[in-house]
């Protein structure tokens, strides 16, 4: 995986690796995909710092 380069305020590697497991699978076995969980945590948290 790819990882985009990281941004003041963004989850680090060792924050992410914690709360990875804890997160539903990317993709489920039935329906669409979800969006990326990193991505949307990220965003979560520059609205709550906003």
């Amino acid at each position: 995986m790819i990882l985009p380069p990281q941004r003041r305020g963004d989850l680090s590697q060792a924050q992410w690796q914690k709360l990875q497991p804890l997160l539903p699978v990317q993709k489920p076995a039935v329906g669409r995909p979800s969006n990326d969980h990193r991505t949307t945590i990220n965003g979560i948290l520059w609205i709550l710092r906003t």
